[in-house]
């Protein structure tokens, strides 16, 4: 058992109640960020944990930062361990946003070490349309993790980049910024979240919802590696960088590059809405 990018319903459901499986939910609704926690309480993947994407997945935010900053290690590891999660446990997360924000603990766990975890594909939606029990309240107490198994965070410092970094990274041309954001985002027509529309100059725009086929699955990966390799345009995939409105969705199109079989991508973590609190920093708009 080893899953490291994505499960299907049909696998999940054989996983059920296994000990050393722990099921995360991830939903949330940015504009009622308290709504997620009350959609678990009424119903949820049996055993699964609810993770909030502010409390638990992001540090608070700084003026200096963007929107959803990265946790400290250790404070997500001390979280971790309460969910009961060790080193060795499978961790399988889920959302009902396409895979955004599971993607967003996908990438965690890995920048923290922790290579088994798999994002449901398709989410809560595909579980229900599977016809996947579901559980209401609290789940029961996580089990205790023995301090040989706890696990310690160990950090890839290469996986993403500080705003500084992403400004020096941007001077070599074999660099490609790709931005997940919706087109009408990138191209500064509409904004619905940040103070100021547009984007990084020299990115490029890949939604994340091109990695997706019309029911909310992922697309083969051979349709993946076909669409990213037309966007990289020669672009080796370790020079990519990945940024977002606030380093959420972003996850999605590394999750979805390492699908493809393209792996190696790093994460601007601080993203379009840290990019933008520094006024002297230049913002491009149109396509």
């Amino acid at each position: 058992m080893d899953f490291r990018t994505s499960i299907n319903v049909v696998l999940l459901k054989a996983l059920i109640g296994h000990p050393a499986v722990a099921v995360l939910d991830c939903r949330f609704d940015l504009a009622a960020p308290d709504a997620a926690g009350q959609a678990y309480l009424r119903g949820h993947i049996p055993t699964a944990r609810f993770v909030d994407l502010n409390r638990d997945l992001s540090a608070p935010v700084t003026p200096s930062s963007g929107r959803h900053p990265l946790p400290r290690p250790d404070r997500i590891a001390a979280r971790l361990g309460e969910l009961g999660i060790g080193h060795g446990t499978q961790v399988i997360a889920y959302d009902d946003a396409n895979g955004a924000i599971a993607a967003r603990t996908w990438w965690l766990l890995r920048w923290l070490g922790h290579t088994r975890v798999a994002v449901l594909d398709g989410g809560f939606k595909a579980w229900v349309a599977g016809g996947g029990a579901l559980e209401a309240g609290e789940p029961s107490a996580a089990p205790v993790i023995p301090a040989s198994e706890r696990f310690t965070p160990q950090v890839d410092r290469h996986a993403m980049l500080s705003t500084a970094e992403l400004i020096e990274a941007l001077k070599d041309p074999q660099r490609l910024l790709v931005d997940a954001r919706a087109a009408e985002r990138f191209a500064g027509t509409v904004e619905p979240l940040d103070p100021v529309a547009g984007h990084v100059p020299g990115a490029v725009n890949h939604p994340f919802s091109a990695n997706l086929s019309e029911d909310g699955l992922f697309l083969p990966a051979a349709e993946l590696k076909h669409r990213w390799q037309e966007r990289l345009a020669g672009t080796s995939p370790g020079n990519v960088i990945a940024m977002c409105g606030s380093g959420v969705t972003a996850c999605h199109n590394l999750l979805a590059m390492e699908l493809a079989q393209l792996p190696g991508a790093k994460l601007y973590a601080g993203s379009w809405s840290e990019w933008i609190r520094d006024p002297k920093r230049p913002v491009a708009r149109g396509g």
